[in-house]
């Protein structure tokens, strides 16, 4: 296996790396980056017809989901997650939403991002639970394809770290490899060209109304 490569980003040739689109060090900038596009998050609810149906509604009127003690334990413990990654894997925390080659509004921002010597691309995924899983729940691999087919990654590192009342239960947070799969990449596009259509109809008609909100697509 070649070796990992992190920053600096500029002495690494990996073609991802021309596709940024915006940092969440700007949080405004990126948070209307990704409103005027398809993410991992938007990705990873995409399993059935009336997933599609309800995906688009959030993404044209918004979630009243504003976190709670579980997601803030998340972003509390993602950093630290994080520089254990970069310290055992040598995959850097990322904070970069990218486009993918193929299409500029399927976005993606991977938790971390590593470059091997030859140029191919890992990414992290990083989670905390407190419900211990077995395998990768299918909504998170729906988020690792999207982010690996968005940036041409080979493989994913998938990071959890279990916790029971926001304390960890390991001492170290638990990881598995997830490679690259062109088939379940494929799907997940067909279920966002679906939604997508679902969003064009819907602003269309919304525009026809003059009543469209500030987080309709303009596709």
């Amino acid at each position: 296996m070649g070796q990992v490569t992190s920053l600096p980003f500029e002495t690494i040739p990996a073609p991802c790396l021309g596709r940024v689109v915006a940092d969440s060090e700007d949080r405004i900038a990126w948070l209307r980056a990704r409103s005027q596009g398809i993410t991992a998050t938007d990705a990873a609810k995409l399993s059935t017809p009336r997933s599609i149906q309800s995906a688009a509604w959030d993404k044209l009127n918004g979630t009243s989901f504003g976190g709670n003690s579980y997601t803030e334990h998340g972003r509390a413990r993602e950093p630290v997650i994080a520089a254990w990654v970069q310290e055992n894997y040598g995959i850097a925390p990322s904070s970069q939403l990218f486009h993918a080659a193929e299409n500029r509004i399927h976005l993606a921002t991977p938790d971390g991002l590593g470059i091997r010597d030859t140029g191919k691309v890992e990414l992290a995924e990083i989670k905390t639970t407190n419900k211990p899983f077995k395998t990768i729940p299918r909504n998170y691999l729906r988020q690792i394809f999207w982010q690996q087919y968005v940036l041409g990654a080979e493989r994913t590192l998938f990071v959890w770290e279990p916790h029971v009342n926001f304390v960890p239960t390991h001492d170290e947070p638990l990881t598995r490899w997830v490679d690259r799969d062109d088939s379940e990449i494929d799907d997940l596009i067909g279920k966002v060209d679906q939604m997508v259509a679902i969003l064009r109809r819907q602003t269309a008609a919304a525009r026809r109304r003059e009543d469209y909100g500030p987080a309709a697509l303009h596709l």
